[in-house]
């Protein structure tokens, strides 16, 4: 059968890796499958399918991680256990915070509103450019369920080794998930509910500065970086674990933290460095660099950290 055979191409003698390798090739080949006819078939190249391909993939990369352990344990004729109160709950909070990326970001409704995203316009010029967005997307998704895909790599025969109570860390985790996609939301709204205002005619502000805005700049970036950075603070607390590390086949500690540590930091890099806040900073300084108050706000507002807050 195909399955089986799927199953032994990626059968390696690391757990870890036999995860891993499956999730790496339908990230990439999701994003592929959508991009190459969206950059080199439309007519316009169009970037409208992006983030909500991105969410889907994470949906699909959680599922996969979370059964593929089972259907290996299944295919070899060994006894399974069910999956983990905790590997039920990562894997959960993945997709609920897909399912709002889906549908719910203010970036999506105005994509799907308007028919375009200004990130990319200098891109669509240059579809090879384009491409890379893709592939970066793929790698995204990937980083940031490597603490995810690690917890649901532990053999379905081997999952008595993850600790059944609560630790400290998965409620400082899932604090911070709760928060941080809470406080996403927020921003969101807010900003969505700024700007059907702005079209109303209901007030004539440029920017945004008021709700969360006015605590930091882009409080949803801060929100997107602090929820991934509770779900690898919750997996980090079992991967540690001796026979978590033994079950994984023998990682050592600093590569379990390394996994975890992994989503967060990437996260942090792509937003703060690469495609998030530099590009919506350079829009929003050409558009306004040149008013006293837009450059108040930025003198007298954080950039990401809503130090007011605390």
């Amino acid at each position: 059968m195909a399955s089986a055979a799927l199953l032994g191409l990626t059968n390696f003698s690391s757990p870890l890796l036999s995860n891993i390798v499956p999730c790496a090739a339908v990230s990439f080949g999701v994003q592929y499958a959508v991009g190459i006819p969206s950059t080199f078939l439309a007519k316009p190249p169009t970037e409208r399918y992006f983030d909500v391909t991105g969410a889907l993939t994470h949906v699909a990369i959680a599922a996969l991680s979370l059964y593929l352990p089972r259907w290996r344990a299944a295919a070899a004729g060994l006894p399974m256990a069910p999956p983990t109160w905790r590997q039920l709950a990562l894997s959960g909070a993945v997709a609920l915070w897909a399912a709002r990326h889906a549908v719910g970001t203010y970036l999506f409704r105005r994509i799907m509103r308007e028919g375009s995203d200004s990130r990319f316009e200098p891109m669509k010029a240059n579809p090879p450019r384009m491409m890379i967005s893709w592939t970066a997307q793929a790698v995204w998704i990937m980083l940031c369920q490597l603490p995810i895909i690690a917890v649901n790599a532990v053999p379905a025969v081997a999952t008595k080794v993850l600790p059944k109570a609560v630790l400290r860390t998965d409620i400082i985790g899932f604090g911070l998930f709760a928060f941080g996609i809470v406080f996403e939301c927020i921003a969101d709204w807010q900003k969505s509910s700024w700007s059907a205002a702005r079209e109303a005619k209901q007030h004539d502000e440029q920017f945004m500065t008021s709700g969360l805005f006015s605590v930091c700049r882009f409080p949803n970036y801060f929100g997107e970086i602090t929820l991934w950075t509770g779900l690898a603070t919750a997996a980090a607390g079992v991967l540690t674990r001796a026979p978590v590390l033994a079950a994984l086949g023998g990682i050592r500690p600093i590569s379990a933290l390394a996994l975890a540590a992994a989503s967060p930091a990437f996260t942090t890099f792509i937003l703060t460095k690469l495609s998030g806040i530099p590009l919506s900073e350079r829009k929003y300084d050409r558009k306004y660099g040149d008013r006293e108050d837009y450059q108040a706000w930025k003198r007298n507002t954080p950039r990401l950290f809503p130090i007011k807050l605390f």
